[in-house]
This record gives C-alpha cells, sequence and structure tokens, in this order.
C-alpha cells in the first residue's frame, strides 16, 4: 500500500491522480493524509477538473499531521511505499519556527516511522532551494553543487535542505530513498497558492516584471517521474527536475497570451525590488497585514539562477514538457 503526505497540495494532489488512473491496470491501494476536511476539496476539485471525479473515491484518506506522531501511527499501518510530499511553503521570516518545525521535524518524524515500519522505499519531493551554491568557475547547479553554509539562504531553504538531511540519515540507517529537487512547478487547479498565484496576479493586471531567471517543471512531469523512480531499482539518489531555465518576463508573458490579458510591461529593476520588499515590511509590521514581498522572494525575481538536469535525463532517458506549451494548455483550465 502507498502512503502519501501532502495529497491536498498541487504535487500530492496530482500524484493522487496519476496514481488513481494507474490503479486499473494493478496499482496499490493508496492512502493519503489530511489536516482539516475542508482541505480535500482541493483534490477532488482536481478530479473533477480532469473529468475523471469517480477516481477519487478510490483514495483512502486519514487525517493527520506530519508533526502529529499519534496520528501517524495510524496512517503507516499496512503501509509499503511512501511519498512524502507535505511541507510548509513560505518565505515570511514570522514563519520562520513554523516552517523549521514542518518541513524537518515533520520529515524526521516520516523517517522514523519508515524506518521503524520496514518501508520499502521512501520519495520525498524536496526543492531546488536546497541544492547548493554555486562557486565562481560553475555555471549551472547540479546535484553536486556543494551548499555553503556561510551564504545566505531564506528560511524555506534552510528547512528543505535540513529535511533533506533527515532523509540522508535514514538512509544511513538502511532506509532505501530517493530525494527530488523540482524547480518551480506549474500547474492547475490550485490558483490561490504557489506558483498559481502567478497565474491569478496576471490575470488581475500584473504590471511589473523582471528579469532573474530560474528552473520551470510541470507538475506532471514531476509525478510522473517519481512514480518511475519508485518502481525501479534506483535508490539513495537525488534529481533535479527542471525542465528549462526561464527568464521571468518571459514566463509572465506566455501566462498573459495564454489568459488573452495585458502582458507585465513595467521593469522592476534590483533597487526598485529592494524598496518594496522594505515598503512591504514596514506595512505589514503597521497594519499587522501579511508579508506580499519578503527579502527572499525580492531577491530570487531578480537574480539569473540555472538548473542542470541532465542527470534525470540521463538516467530515465526521460523528457519534459515544453513549459511555454504546457501554460497555454493549463492557462484556462
Amino acid at each position: 500500500m502507498i502512503l502519501v503526505t501532502g495529497g491536498t497540495g498541487l504535487v500530492g494532489a496530482h500524484l493522487l491522480f496519476h496514481l488513481m488512473e494507474s490503479r486499473s491496470i494493478g496499482a496499490e491501494n493508496v492512502r493519503a493524509i489530511y489536516r482539516t476536511a475542508k482541505s480535500i476539496e482541493k483534490t477532488k476539485n482536481l478530479f473533477s477538473l480532469y473529468k475523471k471525479p469517480e477516481l477519487f473515491d478510490f483514495i483512502e484518506w486519514i487525517q493527520a499531521d506530519i508533526t502529529d506522531i499519534p496520528a501517524l501511527e495510524k496512517a503507516f499501518i499496512g503501509i509499503d511505499y511512501v511519498y512524502h510530499c507535505a511541507a510548509l511553503i513560505s518565505f515570511d521570516p514570522k514563519d520562520e519556527n513554523l516552517i523549521r518545525k514542518t518541513n524537518i521535524e515533520g520529515t524526521a518524524n516520516i523517517v522514523n516511522f519508515c524506518i521503524a515500519n520496514s518501508i520499502q522505499k521512501l520519495c520525498f519531493v524536496s526543492s531546488i532551494a536546497a541544492l547548493g551554491d554555486l562557486a565562481p568557475h560553475e555555471n549551472f547547479t547540479t546535484e553536486e553543487t556543494e551548499w555553503n553554509p556561510e551564504k545566505p539562504h531564506s528560511d524555506y531553504a534552510i528547512s528543505k535542505y535540513g529535511a533533506e538531511m533527515e532523509i540522508w540519515r535514514g538512509q544511513q540507517e538502511g532506509l532505501k530513498v530517493i530525494i527530488l529537487n523540482p524547480g518551480v512547478i506549474l500547474g492547475p487547479g490550485f490558483q490561490n497558492q504557489g506558483s498559481g498565484v502567478l497565474f491569478t496576479k496576471v490575470k488581475k493586471g500584473l504590471s511589473f516584471y523582471t528579469l532573474g531567471k530560474s528552473g520551470f517543471v510541470a507538475v506532471t512531469d514531476v509525478v510522473r517521474i517519481a512514480t518511475q523512480l519508485m518502481k525501479s531499482e534506483i535508490h539513495n539518489e537525488r534529481f533535479t527536475l527542471i525542465a528549462e531555465n526561464i527568464v521571468f518576463q518571459n514566463l509572465l508573458n506566455t501566462i498573459a497570451d495564454s489568459l488573452a490579458v495585458k502582458r507585465p510591461n513595467i521593469h522592476a529593476k534590483p533597487l526598485f525590488v529592494e524598496i518594496c520588499w522594505r515598503i512591504d515590511w514596514i506595512v505589514s509590521v503597521v497594519f499587522q497585514q501579511e508579508r506580499k514581498l519578503t527579502k527572499a522572494t525580492a531577491k530570487a525575481s531578480y537574480s539569473k539562477n540555472k538548473y542542470s538536469n541532465e542527470k534525470i535525463k540521463s538516467t530515465l532517458n526521460t523528457h519534459f514538457s515544453d513549459i511555454h506549451q504546457y501554460i497555454k494548455a493549463i492557462a484556462n483550465l
């Protein structure tokens, strides 16, 4: 039996859909954990979005949280394989303690239960944020790029790096593991969180763009590769999953064109972005509002990061969806 954590998020929900589609050809039974009944609706709606709502009923749901040990004990009964997709994504400094507790302590709990229950294989969905820091002579970040603790990292990046350390601890104790480091994951059904916010903002008339660059990947590719690796003999490896390194302006233009709205037309230069995040901090303190732009997200918006996907391409002889074509396909779902 398969256990999926984070089944109510973008990756977890798409993974559940992928597993349920495969169920008719002999896939294992699937259990997913959830925190609130309301959160399950997002996953249920995704199945309807793909016009296969009947597949949702085959999932066994159990209420649990990855930081709740008694609940996890019940969730692991009869489990053979685990996909750990649950995580807290936030770049707001006020969430530092919560993000570390969820992502590091929660992952440690998953690893401990995997070891205690002799789980056959664990797949952990991490992030490119947990990859290393380029040395002056390096051009592309790979799985082998070393993490430099002396360089500044967001709380989210530190939490994902710490979570990976827990995964490797499990590997040292005999657990077979796979770590995936996807780039910015794009996919339908979650317009109010993660990358889905980009579509929402552009649709509402986003004016600004930056010339930063990052790696992007379709959620369907992430779940396809995850299941392929779990069914293979490959273990104790990590893989960077990105389809393309894309300039943010180009990505936003594609989203705007796909939604038939105006393209962002004002270049937000680094100095302007730096001023904006400071103003946002002041506003959030004075009015007790949630941060809209943090120092970490501001820096990411103009950083020109490039990632290599050569390892996963050569290992599985796989291909990735064209991101611009994928955006056009999902923009109006």
